[in-house]
């Protein structure tokens, strides 16, 4: 039975998401067309919408007729800022108009706005949810491309799915699964060369930072180079990989004590599965799945039946059916379906 949003995307059970939304029919809507790139389009607006909802994003991969986001909701962000910051984050996504113009709102329309105790709680509220992330990420891309072909009608099929994660595990799983897409749909063959992907991102920004030699020794499985993180992470807009909250960093992260090296170890030792059809799990990619307790054949299993699945079913994910179970009762359910 189909859950409503509101048991699916709960904060109080995780703040962990991943969505997903295709074009509608399937049909390549999200590929280069004419007057301007859509994917670009999307890689900016993403950084843009990360930088005014209290929601972070931690993988994203844009094709060319659907998109995938791994994202966590932060509502305790929401909730430390003043009225000020919440109009002003607000007018920045809906800017005032004048003759049906968008206009730099003044400090007067900010203060004014600022003022109204129940306008600021509502989109307090909203800047928290993933359902207006979503309508803020999609619609402007639906108005922008029916303007330019001059025509009408609905550009993604549904509003989006999202599918709560449970876990550590299964949150890596679907980061890989993520960043892998292009490769799975053979548009490359590393993952780090993959267009308009978080992965790619992250390379990027740690070769604009000089660190462009690491990065090719961690494909040689350089136990040193595994560190590579340390710190440029911090820098970044995308969730950083490793958690260093308990060394002073004030950003959180997907786990502690895994390196961005680490995770772009496993998710190349993925994508030669992808490509070759077999496995082979080098000593060190090994050791890595050994400090994390992750079964490396199960995981990988788990991942590429993502990939070749036609699309994923349930509405949860976890690697462990006693979560599967505390969760549901949580929720006053029966069961739940799990993607994993």
């Amino acid at each position: 039975m189909t859950q409503p949003r509101s048991k699916i995307v709960n904060p109080d059970v995780t703040r962990w998401y991943h969505c997903i939304s295709r074009c509608v029919r399937r049909a390549f809507l999200i590929a280069e067309y004419q007057d301007f790139d859509r994917k670009a389009w999307l890689d900016q607006r993403l950084r843009e919408l990360d930088s005014l909802f209290a929601i972070s994003v931690a993988g994203f991969s844009v094709m060319d007729n659907h998109l995938h986001l791994l994202v966590r909701i932060d509502p305790e962000v929401a909730d430390s800022w003043t009225p000020l910051q919440v109009a002003q984050r607000w007018l920045k996504l809906y800017p005032p108009r004048v003759n049906r113009k968008p206009v730099t709102p003044t400090q007067e329309d900010l203060e004014r706005f600022a003022a109204n105790e129940p306008w600021i709680q509502q989109k307090r509220a909203r800047l928290a949810s993933l359902s207006w992330f979503m309508k803020c990420l999609k619609e402007p891309l639906s108005r922008k491309c029916n303007q330019e072909e001059n025509c009408r009608g609905t550009f993604f099929e549904g509003r989006y799915k999202s599918i709560a994660i449970l876990d550590e595990e299964s949150i890596l799983t679907v980061a890989a699964y993520i960043d892998l897409n292009p490769v799975a749909a053979g548009v490359c063959r590393l993952p780090e060369h993959s267009p308009h992907t978080s992965i790619k991102e992250r390379v990027e920004h740690m070769i604009a930072h000089g660190r462009l030699q690491d990065v090719a020794q961690i494909r040689t499985g350089s136990v040193a180079a595994q560190r590579v993180s340390e710190g440029i992470e911090q820098s970044h807009w995308l969730v950083p990989i490793e958690d260093q909250r308990a060394r002073g960093s004030i950003r959180e992260g997907i786990k502690e004590g895994f390196t961005f090296g680490q995770y772009l170890m496993l998710v190349d030792c993925m994508s030669r599965t992808v490509r070759e059809g077999k496995a082979f799990i080098s000593q060190e990619v090994e050791s890595i799945f050994d400090r994390l307790q992750i079964d490396a054949q199960r995981w990988m299993e788990r991942v590429t039946g993502m990939l070749t699945r036609n699309r994923p079913y349930g509405s949860f994910m976890s690697t462990s059916r006693a979560v599967l179970r505390q969760v549901a009762q949580k929720l006053g359910l029966r069961q739940l379906a799990n993607t994993a």
